[in-house]
């Protein structure tokens, strides 16, 4: 079992209050929550009429293919990173 210290926090994403648990910081777990609040309501205003599961969905999907490009980009430079040190 890890012994990291756990924070919990309270933050407010698209109009609905949820607790969040974890070993970041505080300000890391606001700065998370407030980012997919401004995405969520950036997907609300692209498409006004979605509800709330479809535009949560997009906010994952978008999130997610986010992630994977970035992990994309890390492998090539690391790649890169290897021919010169070659």
């Amino acid at each position: 079992m890890s012994n990291e210290q756990k924070n919990r926090i309270t933050v407010e994403i698209y109009g609905h209050h949820y607790t969040m648990i974890g070993t970041e910081s505080k300000s890391h777990m606001r700065r998370v929550a407030r980012l997919v609040d401004e995405r969520m309501n950036e997907i609300k205003q692209l498409n006004p009429v979605l509800d709330l599961n479809k535009i949560a969905v997009l906010t994952a999907v978008n999130a997610v293919n986010d992630c994977v490009k970035l992990k994309e980009e890390n492998e090539l430079l690391k790649e890169e990173l290897m021919k010169l040190k070659d």
